[in-house]
């Protein structure tokens, strides 16, 4: 497992290497010593899983704010997804930008997004699966959301947007003078 930096402070894209023999295949999900870098001294308190039927379908983007801000683990069990990571944190030098990464079980990759940073999805195959790992249980008191096609970011989502939950279409647009999220 390797962690790869990217653009945005503090994301990373964890590299697993897939061991393939006539049985099948094996991938460690997971290494705490491994990812150590990128964890530090959190601990893994929620694991999810989620299941997108249809192509095109968007999911996020979602955070929650302090005190239960969390880190996200985020790899593709099965089918396809353009993952995304926006950063919302209040004087980060990449604030209000963002990285996407394709995820699959063949690329066997993993974001890593840090708190105060917003996420979300777009399914690019059918039945798409995404496991999560989470430094901070849900807490629906402190959660929030950035509207998937606010033009202030430009995300250029690579199908048209399919299926938005109400709540997903409903997120606020960035105000003007958004100075970001404490964390």
């Amino acid at each position: 497992m390797k962690l790869l930096p990217t653009p945005l402070a503090g994301v990373f894209v964890a590299e697993t290497k897939a061991f393939q023999d006539n049985r099948g295949a094996f991938v460690r999900l997971f290494c705490e010593s491994e990812l150590a870098e990128a964890v530090g001294g959190r601990r893994i308190k929620q694991i999810n899983h989620s299941r997108t039927a249809a192509v095109g379908a968007i999911r996020g983007l979602h955070y929650q704010q302090a005190p239960h801000a969390e880190m996200k683990m985020v790899r593709c069990l099965k089918g396809r997804v353009w993952d995304v990571a926006l950063d919302l944190r209040q004087g980060s030098p990449t604030f209000l930008q963002w990285h996407a990464q394709e995820l699959s079980p063949a690329n066997a990759l993993m974001l890593v997004i840090p708190e105060g940073c917003a996420h979300g999805f777009q399914a690019l195959e059918p039945d798409s699966e995404l496991l999560y790992l989470h430094t901070a249980n849900y807490t629906p008191s402190v959660e929030g959301g950035v509207r998937f096609n606010d033009p202030a970011l430009n995300v250029p989502w690579p199908l048209p947007a399919g299926d938005v939950s109400e709540r997903d279409r409903n997120h606020p647009l960035l105000h003007k003078n958004f100075q970001g999220i404490a964390v």
